[in-house]
């Protein structure tokens, strides 16, 4: 049935439940669990404008990048500690949505499982959200949670 599920992970309540359901769909096709945390680039003039000033100087990405591994980590905790089976963990930075996508496409990912809502700020009410844009422009089949 499913070879590779992609589990498209951002720390929210809605990607973790994803995440429980993807674990219970690979018990069933013994498929293999592929963790995936996207965060987005900063610019310089982002990274200058930040309220955070780190007492060792550190650029955003460095930041978000350490997060997303945190994530990806805690997932894969999660993961194991529910029954899962094989499984793995990778962070990319870019835009979620079309990171996803072409993350999908190169691990050749059968399934993508992924939260409706999660930690997205006001321009996903605004423009979409991740889970609408990853179903509307995938070829891979998408499961929302």
């Amino acid at each position: 049935m499913f070879k590779r599920i992609l589990v498209p992970i951002d720390g929210s309540v809605g990607a973790e439940r994803a995440l429980l359901k993807a674990v219970e769909l690979q018990k069933l096709c013994g498929a293999e669990i592929i963790i995936l945390t996207v965060f987005r680039h900063h610019s310089l003039l982002e990274d200058s404008l930040s309220m955070v000033r780190p007492t060792e100087p550190e650029s955003i990405d460095d930041a978000q990048r350490r997060y997303a591994r945190e994530i990806a980590e805690h997932a894969k905790a999660v993961a194991t500690e529910a029954g899962a089976g094989a499984i793995r963990a990778f962070v990319k930075n870019g835009q979620p949505a079309r990171a996803i996508i072409a993350f999908a496409k190169e691990h050749e990912a059968d399934l993508i499982v992924l939260g409706s809502r999660g930690l997205g700020s006001v321009e996903g009410y605004l423009l979409g959200s991740v889970s609408h844009k990853v179903t509307a422009l995938s070829d891979t089949p998408v499961l929302v949670i």
